[in-house]
């Protein structure tokens, strides 16, 4: 038993309290999560070469977590949060049919 209260606070000093970031809220995560994507669909450049680079594969993986995350979540999310999983995930979907053919 006190071994789980420990691993509880081993986890507290794993959070992250850089200034330099932004805020980590649903709505950022689902953000970065979708900016993946869109490199990986080759749509936006890498960050590091500022090349375009397709991973069809990869960009699968990563609007399937998405859409997880949508099944996940369902009623547990505000309205702005839903509408915003639920509008991204169109956007990568239709992007990625469209890459896929």
């Amino acid at each position: 038993m006190n071994d789980e209260k420990n691993t509880g606070n081993e986890y507290e000093e794993l959070s992250c309290s850089c200034s330099d970031l932004p805020q980590l809220d649903f709505g950022t995560f689902v953000l970065s999560m979708s900016s993946s994507a869109l490199v990986h669909l080759g749509e936006v450049p890498e960050p590091e070469s500022g090349q375009f680079m397709e991973n069809i594969l990869a960009a699968k993986q990563t609007i399937d977590i998405l859409c997880m995350l949508e099944r996940k979540t369902k009623g547990n999310l505000t309205q702005q949060e839903a509408r915003l999983l639920k509008d991204m995930l169109f956007e990568l979907r239709m992007k990625y049919v469209q890459k896929a053919k």
